[in-house]
């Protein structure tokens, strides 16, 4: 059977991996070249059988191959050839050869990238390598996506779970795990660094370029994430703070400091500690947030998989690799540190400071995951730690981060100077101060953390402004890549501040062809009727809505009932603007002939998802810049 070459190439695909990790890290030669070609060429053809593995298992799906006990659990012969490939990842077996894929994929484009002459490559390789079939065994052990049904196979598949037909979802986790893994890339480097103890090596350069597309694709995957669970799910909103949304913000909280201490770490080899600390953390959240999402102990709209036995093999594999990375970054402690002080009030001040409240965001984030968990295990009682808890924390220290970036915009590397208030500090102030009590004023609201969210916003981005003015007159030097991920981020606060501050929600009972009234809305129901797709079938409202200024539009709620499973859902209609979102879902009709409608306004939601994705784009302008080459 065609399934058993796939099997086998997996396994083939694990042996050669362990011989690069082996290799790679055990093995001592004269011969360095030849060396270095042996363990890039292994590990090549290794990613080429892992490939073709998966290659296969794709095709599978295609073509229906309901004898695949994965493919019969969760594809269908009517669904779209699009849905018929994302199934493969939408349930624990196959994201898990999926996220594997990738992080061999991750290895691949570097050994190929990268020069074998390189000093750190091959332990660098080898690295990958081992941490690669920790997860083949994991797979093919506990989570075996190559299993069949015999001797008769299932006529049809039970079918995609409805609400992950969609091609948001279908998009979102790939581009997530590829930001995921792409962090193995600046782990491996590093503990390549820390094995060769050679303080002069510069792994710094060699990982930024990775380091920067693995940000971007997390960034991206996230941004994703959201904008899927807000117009599918009908949550109405951007964060609700679920424990596996938590466990994918913590590697990116992570990665984001990590990427301004490596700055630092390669203009003038300080902060080289934090960076090497990070570049563990990072990988090591990953994993974590892979071991959260697969070993069952929560219960999330996004988590896989409910086996003790997975959740104890990840649970042991990750404390393994943490042990072993902390061990050797506590024994190559003392080469490492930097003879040179940092300067006070230098930009690697201020990047240390930044560090500081990045590290406590991501402990608070990590003490409301497992808190939970902890208690319930001794207690026996189920609690939930909610969004009070989270934006307690959040709010005043991303304030003070930003209040901090805003001072360091005078700050100069490696220079110890006095920050004065000068014109243009003092200009930001007062707009950020004179548009902060305009929207006190204007809006009516006395909420400090939606006031001092708008006015830190509004201080970066009317600071930045100014930049850009000075270097548009006297030809002042800007960083272009700084500026656009700055400004994103201001942008960021005072979208959700604002989204906080105006958006409003009501359900209401609607007969048709009466009006109902909500804020500066006129709502219709006008028509309800029922169309047939290929494997489900949907009732479909269209109600007609009109505003005070007289601009009028349809929305079409939709519920959906899919054939194969008889599940029903529902589907939001949204009409978008450039200042808000009219959000509507409809529900049940009652026993009166009415239906239940749930009408939302949410003001800048877009603009949150946009501001994420320029901060994605300022990261894209980094990579290929010329400037940014080695």
């Amino acid at each position: 059977m065609i399934i058993e070459i796939s099997h086998f190439l997996s396994i083939l695909a694990t042996g050669l991996f362990f011989l690069v990790g082996y290799f790679g890290l055990f093995i001592k030669s004269h011969n360095t070249k030849y060396f270095s070609n042996l363990v890039a060429r292994t590990y090549s053809h290794g990613f080429l059988f892992l490939i073709s593995s998966f290659i296969i298992y794709i095709w599978l799906a295609i073509t229906d191959n309901f004898s695949v006990e994965y493919i019969a659990s969760h594809s269908n012969s009517a669904l779209p050839i699009f849905y018929k490939i994302s199934s493969i990842w939408s349930a624990h077996e196959g994201s898990m050869f999926l996220w594997i894929v990738f992080l061999s994929l991750w290895g691949f484009i570097f050994n190929i990238r990268v020069h074998n002459d390189e000093i750190l490559k091959s332990k660098s390789i080898g690295v990958i390598s081992f941490v690669l079939v920790g997860f083949l065994i994991f797979l093919l052990w506990t989570s075996n996506p190559f299993n069949t049904i015999l001797p008769i196979a299932p006529l049809n598949g039970a079918d995609i779970n409805p609400v992950l037909q969609d091609p948001a979802l279908a998009i979102h986790p790939p581009t997530l795990y590829l930001g995921y893994v792409g962090f193995v890339i600046p782990f491996a480097c590093a503990i390549s660094f820390l094995l060769h103890g050679n303080s002069e090596i510069k792994w710094e350069l060699l990982v930024r370029k990775w380091s920067v597309a693995a940000w971007i694709f997390l960034t991206a995957g996230i941004t994703l994430g959201s904008w899927w669970a807000y117009y599918e799910l009908g949550w109405g909103g951007y964060w609700f703070w679920d424990p596996v949304e938590n466990v994918a913000l913590m590697p990116w909280l992570a990665a984001t400091a990590f990427l301004h201490s490596l700055s630092v770490s390669i203009k003038s080899s300080q902060l080289r500690i934090w960076t090497i600390l990070l570049s563990i953390l990072v990988f090591s959240l990953s994993l974590f947030g892979a071991f959260i999402v697969r070993s069952g102990i929560i219960d999330s709209v996004h988590s896989f998989a409910n086996d003790p036995d997975r959740g104890l093999y990840l649970l042991a594999f990750i404390g393994l690799i943490i042990f072993i990375s902390i061990s050797l970054f506590i024994l190559r402690l003392s080469n490492i540190q930097s003879v040179s002080k940092i300067q006070k009030f230098s930009k690697q001040s201020f990047i240390s400071i930044n560090n500081i409240l990045f590290g406590t965001l991501i402990f608070s984030v990590m003490l409301g995951v497992t808190y939970p968990l902890i208690y319930e295990f001794i207690f026996g009682q189920k609690i939930s730690v909610g969004a009070p808890f989270y934006n307690a924390i959040f709010i005043p220290i991303v304030i003070l981060a930003c209040i901090f970036l805003f001072f360091s915009i005078e700050s100069k590397w490696s220079r110890n100077i006095n920050i004065r208030l000068n014109i243009p500090i003092l200009l930001s102030i007062l707009f950020s101060t004179i548009f902060t009590v305009f929207v006190m004023i204007f809006f009516q609201t006395k909420n400090i953390a939606i006031l001092c969210s708008i006015f830190a916003g509004a201080l970066i981005i009317f600071r930045y402004i100014q930049e850009i003015l000075n270097y548009i007159s006297v030809k002042k030097f800007v960083n272009p890549f700084s500026v656009i991920a700055h400004m994103a981020l201001g942008l960021l606060i005072i979208s959700i501040a604002f989204n906080s501050l105006l958006s409003s929600e009501r359900a209401m009972n609607v007969v048709f062809n009466e009006a109902e009234k909500y804020k500066d809305l006129t709502i219709v129901l006008k028509n309800l009727g029922v169309e047939n797709n290929s494997n489900y079938d949907s009732v479909k409202a269209t109600f007609f809505v009109k505003d005070l200024k007289g601009n009028s539009f349809n929305l079409y709620p939709e519920k959906r009932r899919y054939f194969t499973r008889g599940q029903i859902t529902t589907e939001t209609a949204i009409h978008t603007t450039v200042l808000r979102d009219i959000y509507m879902t409809i529900g049940e009709q009652l026993d009166d002939g009415s239906w239940v409608v749930n009408i939302q306004i949410n003001y800048l939601i877009r603009w949150i998802w946009i501001s994420a994705m320029l901060m994605g784009f300022a990261g894209l302008l980094l990579i290929v810049s010329k400037r940014y080459k080695t």
